[in-house]
């Protein structure tokens, strides 16, 4: 492994590790978006992913229940877009 590619793991743990929330329905489309879409982020969309996991869960979760409704920042929109995905699953019961 390269140098650039431990780091780009190291950093994909730590985030995977911040993804456990207090509230349940935010934790359980957080274990499935790191599950299913978490390797597909760029480093650019891990920065503004890490920035959304400093959010109260209330607020975070509003912002993705919110994705087609309301327009977000640019930078955020496509990785809203994906934890929205994971939050449709959860919704139809796919959890």
């Amino acid at each position: 492994m390269l140098n650039a590619e431990i780091m780009q793991d190291a950093e994909q743990r730590r985030l995977a590790w911040r993804c456990r929330r207090g509230m349940l329905e935010l934790d359980i489309v957080l274990q499935r978006f790191v599950t299913e879409q978490f390797g597909s982020l760029t480093l650019a969309q891990m920065e503004v992913f890490d920035g959304l996991l400093e959010l109260p869960d209330n607020d975070f979760w509003a912002m993705i229940q919110s994705v087609g409704k309301v327009q977000h920042e640019t930078h955020l929109e496509a990785v809203l877009q994906k934890l929205s995905l994971a939050s449709l699953h959860h919704s139809q019961g796919e959890a």
